[in-house]
């Protein structure tokens, strides 16, 4: 299970610079081009979006001119705009290009507001033609509203065990069924980095019921690569006015290293207090949803004494850029389209979903459900131009093959020294599976349905 794919949930309610989502139901508009981005290519992917025939199509949310897609986000409660801020950027630069043979992707904000996914859903079933790079905390409260409707799925990030991997989607970023991919990362933190932590490690979660599955998911993998967990603490989603008696739980039970589950915001504020009373952690997992500037900025000189990791699940970090040209690319195209909005971690997942989304569908002749959904599985190489380490998107319960890291310093954040040995990647690492019982992905069968439903 990503562990960044579940804190849309628990992300702090501060504010953060950028742009916002308009009200709920509402649309952004394009605008023109840049010079210095690829007016069609995306990456190493040729033409994803621009003029064409676009054949007849009778799926709803289409017309000859649009395709309208429902984009999920938690913005109303979390106050992060980044799967909005792709959306924007995204189908700006494609429907200059001619967007998807000629038809221009429309997308409309479902803002979930955490609490608020079936009533989104409802909305999206009776309009959208798919749900493109969005993402719930509580997405599982959903999944069988649509299900019902027969509406696929391509999400940036998917967070409770009874979405991820469910029917009728394809997972840009990997679904890993049955697997947890932070397995290498784990070993490589306990077995070489810091082998003196292997039997001292705390897991402190947000009190939720996405955190509360994956703390025994977490536990289970730390002891799978030869750790143990001796700590493990919750504290409210919206978090504590004062950390320090968790950190002082922490330095009374010795932990070393430390798996966090919840919002980056609140972990800056466990650092600061570890720090004020002299505990000094080996490593800290911060989950990779801290990967951005501002948990840089809030923990400030912390992170010279709490050494502090992100493991990208094999995306190409932001940091070398120049190195990448899909990389790169995301950064100028956000640069031309909303040069004000932070470019971090979701973002880049959210664009390997639309791309998956616009390559699957500009190869449809007649534009049907049916068609994007058996173009996207079809990926058994997927790397989003090269955004990304490859996936095999044919198969949900494929583990994944890469892995990557990053350190939050006083300075930013930089590549870690984690044992790369597939350009920016670690490969062909330690796989856990698990051997728990945790609830399966809903599939059409549980809402009395089958394939032979989709148009």
């Amino acid at each position: 299970m990503i562990i960044g794919l579940l804190l849309v949930l628990l992300a702090g309610c501060a504010d953060r610079g950028g742009t916002t989502a308009e009200d709920e139901g509402g649309t952004r508009d394009g605008g023109g081009a840049s010079a210095s981005v690829p007016k069609s290519d995306f990456g190493s992917l040729k033409d994803v979006c621009g003029p064409g025939e676009a054949g007849p199509s009778g799926a709803q949310g289409v017309t000859d001119t649009e395709i309208k897609v429902g984009v999920f986000t938690d913005l109303g409660f979390t106050k992060k705009p980044e799967m909005v801020d792709a959306a924007k950027v995204f189908t700006e630069w494609c429907n200059a290009a001619g967007g998807i043979n000629g038809r221009k992707i429309v997308p409309v904000t479902r803002d979930a507001k955490m609490m608020e996914v079936r009533q989104r859903m409802t909305e999206a079933c009776q309009s959208d033609f798919a749900l493109v790079a969005g993402s719930a905390g509580l997405d599982g409260q959903g999944v069988e509203t649509r299900l019902e409707c027969m509406l696929p799925e391509i999400p940036a990030q998917s967070s409770q065990v009874q979405a991820r991997g469910a029917d009728l989607q394809v997972m840009p970023n990997g679904a890993a069924l049955g697997y947890n991919d932070y397995a290498g990362f784990y070993s490589w933190l306990v077995n070489e980095k810091y082998p003196s932590s292997k039997g001292d490690v705390g897991i402190i979660a947000g009190d939720s019921p996405v955190t509360k599955v994956m703390i025994g998911q977490h536990t289970e993998t730390v002891a799978g690569v030869g750790g143990k967990v001796t700590y493990t603490g919750l504290y409210p989603v919206r978090g504590v006015p004062d950390w320090t008696p968790f950190a002082q739980a922490m330095k009374d039970k010795k932990v070393k290293g430390l798996v966090f589950l919840g919002s980056w915001d609140q972990l800056a504020k466990l650092l600061q207090s570890l720090t004020s009373i002299g505990h000094k952690l080996e490593w800290v997992d911060t989950t990779n949803n801290a990967y951005g500037p501002q948990f840089v900025k809030l923990t400030g000189a912390a992170l010279g004494s709490q050494p502090s990791y992100a493991d990208l699940s094999g995306m190409h970090p932001l940091e070398t850029a120049s190195d990448n040209p899909a990389t790169q690319q995301v950064l100028d195209m956000f640069e031309q389209y909303a040069p004000d909005a932070e470019v971090n971690l979701p973002v880049l997942r959210a664009f390997s979903a639309w791309t998956l989304f616009a390559k699957s569908a500009r190869a449809c002749g007649e534009l049907t459900r049916a068609c994007v959904l058996e173009n996207a599985a079809k990926e058994t190489e997927w790397t989003a131009g090269g955004l990304r380490a490859p996936l095999d998107l044919s198969n949900p319960a494929s583990p994944p093959k890469c892995w990557n890291a990053v350190q939050a310093t006083p300075d930013g954040w930089k590549p870690a020294d984690f044992g790369a040995n597939e350009g920016a990647y670690r490969c062909g690492d330690v796989e856990h599976k698990y051997t728990g019982d945790y609830p399966a992905p809903v599939k059409l069968e549980d809402v009395g349905k089958s394939m032979a439903d989709l148009e």
